[in-house]
């Protein structure tokens, strides 16, 4: 078996479960700056992002994935570092093969959109782009991937450039948009984006980021039935409506931009995003995940409800064991009133 398409004979035995949200769990935490999000913490506070790459193997995610996003040259640029360029990109490659190695994961390179490419001037903007994801994707061949994700485009042109680069390097792609409007930004509606991308080699094509479960779904449906290649799907874990069906414009109740920093009101159960997995199975994606602002118990439940039993879920919650909410007829009497008040 080539370590090439061990991803694609994964997928060829049914859906595959990832997990991502690096940059907004690994903030949370306090090893990461809001607003920058350059993974600095690959350098700075590797056992950090160590230690998440295994929350996330213990919680059921089949793939752990180089934090990589935004670690390409622009943004290492932007904050001074792009002198730490290929050793961040080659770290993290390494920290995501060691923790692999703890179970039977697969490995994901992850190249992302740049900010630099602009439709208006394809072929200038290419140029800056492409060296970008070529040094990036060969790093993490190098250094030895199982395939490659490319992920959060806005742009139809942007991908396909990401898309030939992988292709280029011999590595299975996940190409995946994040679906603010009803099309891209260079007037695509997704279903024909993702179409494209299939015909230009990608193995895997859809949606990750900007939405929720709600708003992602429906896109979802329209991608399905415009593809035959593998369906991926990794929404955030926000509530997002019709009428803000992308986080970046999710508002507090005094009318203030919660992304990213206060998006705390929004964030989504563990039972909702298990919810979400059935749900995606049933329409026929194949790699379900979860993006920006998922942690490690929401993968654990969205593994538990696609009928799966990982490693945490030793943990997973037994309230028939809590001494007042699992009180049973035969024990309700032994409680105390001022106990019993607790659930009231």
């Amino acid at each position: 078996m080539t370590q090439q398409n061990r991803f694609l004979q994964r997928l060829d035995k049914g859906i595959v479960l990832g997990a991502e949200g690096y940059l907004f769990e690994l903030e949370r935490r306090g090893y990461l700056k809001a607003g920058a999000y350059v993974p600095e913490v690959v350098l700075e506070y590797p056992n950090a992002v160590r230690e998440l790459h295994r929350e996330f193997l213990r919680a059921g995610s089949e793939v752990i994935v180089a934090f990589t996003y935004y670690g390409h040259r622009a943004k290492m640029r932007a904050i001074g570092r792009e002198g730490d360029l290929e050793r961040l990109n080659k770290d993290a490659v390494h920290l995501a093969k060691d923790v692999a190695a703890e179970g039977d994961a697969l490995v994901a390179g992850n190249v992302c959109n740049t900010w630099e490419y602009d439709p208006a001037r394809h072929d200038e903007t290419a140029a800056i782009v492409r060296p970008m994801f070529e040094e990036q994707v060969r790093w993490a061949k190098e250094i030895g991937v199982d395939f490659i994700i490319a992920e959060t485009f806005n742009h139809l042109g942007e991908a396909l450039i990401a898309l030939d680069v992988i292709k280029q390097a011999g590595l299975p792609a996940m190409v995946t948009f994040a679906a603010k409007n009803e099309e891209s930004y260079d007037n695509h509606p997704w279903a024909e984006a993702c179409h494209i991308l299939e015909d230009n080699g990608a193995e895997v094509v859809g949606l990750n980021c900007s939405r929720g479960p709600a708003t992602m779904l429906p896109l979802l449906e329209g991608i399905r039935k415009s593809v035959k290649c593998y369906l991926a799907a990794q929404p955030v874990p926000y509530r997002t409506t019709a009428d803000a069906p992308y986080f970046q414009v999710l508002k507090d109740e005094a009318g203030n931009r919660a992304f990213p920093v206060a998006l705390d009101p929004f964030v989504l159960t563990r039972f909702q995003m298990a919810n979400f997995a059935r749900d995606a199975a049933e329409i026929g994606v194949n790699y379900i995940g979860i993006c920006c602002g998922g942690a490690p118990h929401h993968v654990r439940a969205m593994a538990e409800g696609l009928g799966r039993t990982v490693p945490a879920s030793q943990y997973s919650p037994d309230l028939s064991m809590h001494p007042v909410l699992g009180a049973t007829t035969a024990t309700e009497a032994k409680v105390a009133r001022h106990i019993k008040d607790f659930s009231k």
